[in-house]
């Protein structure tokens, strides 16, 4: 097994969005090579509803697909297919924008005015950017959730881990999309597919991933308890961690614990070409999403 060594550490950015909304951005908008083949990723957490109730009201996307995934709160939905909803916590929706498609996301907060939750934006491949639209609605009970003997939480959103399935399906990117906490202390190894790009987003508690100082070594359980082998400084509360190649993510917890989204996929190393909601290959395709915004044609039959 060879450890992913770590690649960049780094905070969030404060952003305003939609009719004002308030979250903090993880990545976005700078070098999509690093997180290819994700865009974007927000995390939208506050506690006070009037940084949040103004929501993103009706806007266009093309060429991507996004994920919405709620811890607290609830966020209402509809789009230009006829479809609506309410997603609450721990709630998932998958929606392909393909071709084109108009939504809106309004959030309101729970009984004490909390709302929390993230959205990554995932890329679509060439062939794939003129995909007819489609989303899928998740609720929270159908979401695996896997105990380890030593106390580890997984809640599998998608793909497959430690021989459970998460229950979104048909992702271009083939992602693998989990929610992990980690008791106080403990160390643990985490298999992520080789052929993948991931990240650790950690939103609770703290802790420290190893960096690869051996690129194919093997760590013993001695080694895996040495905090030498970890990055010096402990990552905390909304930290992006992106890794490099290897097989495995190892991961010791701090005093309090820790939880954090690990998220992989396939890259799909094609040109990008991109403004605002719409993800493209090239500028002409821009032009020609935007002049058709401007003159009622962005939605197809």
């Amino acid at each position: 097994m060879s450890i992913r060594p770590v690649r960049q550490i780094s905070g969030t950015t404060p952003a305003l969005e939609g009719a004002g909304v308030h979250l903090h951005r993880v990545f976005g908008f700078q070098d999509p090579e690093l997180t290819d083949p994700f865009l974007m990723m927000d995390d939208f957490r506050n506690e006070n509803p009037r940084d949040y109730l103004a929501g993103f009201p009706w806007h266009p996307h093309r060429g991507i697909e996004t994920i919405t995934y709620v811890l607290a709160g609830t966020v209402d939905h509809g789009d230009s297919l006829g479809n609506t909803g309410t997603l609450g916590a721990g709630d998932v929706q998958w929606m392909t924008a393909g071709r084109g498609i108009m939504h809106q996301e309004m959030p309101k907060g729970d009984a004490k005015g909390r709302m929390h939750g993230f959205q990554l934006w995932a890329n679509l491949p060439s062939n794939l950017k003129m995909t007819a639209p489609r989303y899928q609605d998740v609720e929270s009970k159908d979401i695996p959730v896997i105990q380890d003997d030593d106390g580890t939480i997984v809640r599998v959103v998608c793909g497959e881990f430690w021989g459970r399935r998460g229950p979104v399906d048909g992702i271009a990117a083939d992602p693998q999309y989990l929610d992990i906490t980690i008791p106080p202390g403990r160390a643990k190894r985490l298999p992520v597919d080789t052929r993948r790009q991931a990240f650790a987003y950690i939103f609770e508690g703290a802790g420290r991933f190893a960096d690869a100082s051996k690129p194919f070594g093997v760590l013993t359980e001695k080694e895996l308890d040495n905090e030498e082998i970890y990055i010096r400084d402990e990552t905390g509360n909304r930290t992006l961690v992106i890794f490099g190649a290897g097989d495995e993510v190892v991961v010791q917890a701090g005093e309090e614990g820790m939880r954090f989204l690990l998220v992989s996929g396939a890259p799909i190393r094609e040109p990008i070409a991109w403004h605002g909601p719409i993800v493209m290959n090239t500028r002409e395709e821009l032009i020609q999403a935007v002049t058709e915004l401007r003159n009622g044609t962005f939605i197809k039959p």
